[in-house]
């Protein structure tokens, strides 16, 4: 009986030769093979909603319709037993958890590094310096106390940066914790002991950006975000969405801010004025799908396979 590879290489081979018959580029989607990869989809335990169970199902079929089996496990679950499969794809931001993954052996997708970079604002935008560009943005200093004496920083800040300016705490997510500010004491009360920066507010993206999906190193999808009634153009807020064709600087944009992360798949954020907003090291691929009709979630399973073969 042929091997995972034989099996793969003839799959691909045939592939190749209908292709050249139809002049057309073949993708496959559904791969017939002996023996299946088993998978984890790591999940975290104490969020719940409609968008959550969506996205559950989405990678469900989507590891199905690769020929692999995919099971749930919550972060609660996986800290109370020693799991067994070819691969995590890990769809948390418990970044702990996902080192301890990898140090049982376990290949887990995206990377513990990598999803602790993308999660970390303040990482991301020091990550990607001289990579991509980027808004101009200042990290605030650390502080252990709500009642911290930021001043001298915001007064800085808002010389360097103009007002108004984006306040971000550095953990959020769904444009959540993300403000626009238009004086001193407007970010003085979104301050905490939270870390934080402050960005240069790009007038011409307000409310609208480009969300680009890059699966292992390839732009797979792309939309539009725009929200009249918000500076935030994410759809949790109200922001609607369309499908869109990148340029090809774009394109480039996305895949050198992916590569520099680690990232073996990633939604890049770009504004109107061609700088890298925020990397999402697990985009919510539904409205993706909803907005473009692509459903990316088996190209991810592909790349996953590359990467382990």
């Amino acid at each position: 009986m042929p091997g995972r590879a034989e099996m793969i290489a003839i799959f691909y081979t045939l592939a190749l030769q209908k292709a050249m018959l139809n002049a057309t580029i073949l993708l496959p989607i559904y791969l017939w093979r002996y023996d299946k990869m088993t998978g984890i989809l790591a999940v975290n335990a104490f969020l719940h909603g409609k968008k959550y169970t969506e996205l559950d199902d989405l990678l469900l079929a989507g590891a199905k319709a690769w020929g692999m089996q995919l099971q749930i496990k919550t972060n609660l679950e996986l800290r109370l037993e020693v799991p067994k499969a070819d691969f995590v794809l890990f769809w948390d931001k418990d970044v702990s958890l996902a080192h301890a993954l990898e140090q049982q052996g376990l290949p887990v997708f995206n990377s513990a590094k990598s999803i602790a970079l993308c999660d970390n604002k303040a990482l991301t935008y020091q990550t990607l310096l001289c990579t991509v560009p980027q808004p101009e943005t200042m990290v605030a200093p650390i502080t252990y106390f709500e009642d911290s004496n930021f001043s001298p920083f915001i007064d800085g800040a808002i010389e360097r940066l103009g007002l108004p300016l984006v306040f971000k705490e550095c953990y959020g997510s769904f444009g959540a914790q993300v403000f626009l500010c238009h004086s001193k004491e407007e970010i003085e009360s979104h301050i905490t002991a939270r870390p934080f920066l402050l960005q240069k507010f790009c007038k011409e993206s307000a409310g609208h950006d480009k969300r680009i999906e890059v699966i292992g190193g390839r732009c797979v999808a792309a939309m539009e975000r725009y929200n009249p009634a918000d500076f935030r153009a994410n759809i949790t807020n109200g922001g609607q969405m369309r499908p869109y064709t990148p340029t090809r600087e774009e394109e480039a944009l996305a895949l050198a801010a992916t590569e520099k992360l680690g990232l073996l798949f990633g939604g890049v954020d770009l504004l109107e004025d061609g700088t890298v907003c925020e990397v999402n090291s697990n985009a919510h691929l539904v409205n993706l799908k909803k907005s473009t009709g692509i459903d990316t979630a088996p190209l991810l399973f592909r790349a996953i396979q590359e990467v382990l073969q």
